[in-house]
């Protein structure tokens, strides 16, 4: 069996647990934990979490982070010199976290998610080399009342996680699920 249905099979044995109405935004985060080399299967396979979420009796919605960065730059006035002097980028990227939050915020209130909704994010491997993923879980997930799901291309050791193997890992109270780990 591959490692990306095992991961699927782990995640549906966890969401299947009863949930708590008492966690706190970074309780209500779960990270699915993948080889960045297995991007392209777990993509082809979304549709498989989809199902066993809703076999579990919740709502599903995908929100993805791959396009943010270039719709992000693309709007601004000066795209064009950003692209000419990649440099002067520095000074704009801290506004880049603001605009994901409100691209985020819009798609919560297209897809009427609630209590009983996994909000799943693909695409944070975009974020390599413009932000922390915790930097930008930490603000989505507040507004999630359900779960926020987060599909992590890296890996996850002695609670660690680091996304592409390529940081320095972080500590997150997030609920890691590998294709190793059984619930």
């Amino acid at each position: 069996m591959s490692r990306i249905k095992r991961l699927i099979q782990s995640y549906s044995k966890y969401i299947s647990i009863p949930w708590r109405d008492d966690a706190a935004a970074a309780q209500r985060v779960i990270f699915c934990v993948y080889n960045e080399n297995e991007e392209r299967s777990l993509r082809a396979k979304v549709g498989e979490f989809e199902i066993v979420t809703r076999q579990a009796n919740h709502e599903w919605a995908m929100f993805d982070l791959t396009d943010t960065f270039a719709n992000w730059l693309a709007s601004q006035r000066y795209a064009r010199s950003y692209f000419q002097e990649p440099h002067l980028l520095s000074t704009l990227l801290p506004k880049y976290p603001a605009f994901i939050a409100d691209e985020f915020e819009k798609f919560l209130q297209e897809n009427d998610t609630g209590a009983n909704s996994v909000v799943a994010i693909q695409g944070v491997g975009s974020l390599f080399g413009f932000l922390k993923v915790k930097e930008v879980v930490d603000k989505l997930a507040p507004m999630v009342t359900g779960r926020l799901l987060v599909f992590f291309p890296g890996s996850f050791e002695d609670n660690n996680y680091r996304l592409l193997d390529g940081y320095d890992g972080w500590n997150y109270l997030a609920v890691p699920i590998t294709a190793d780990k059984e619930y």
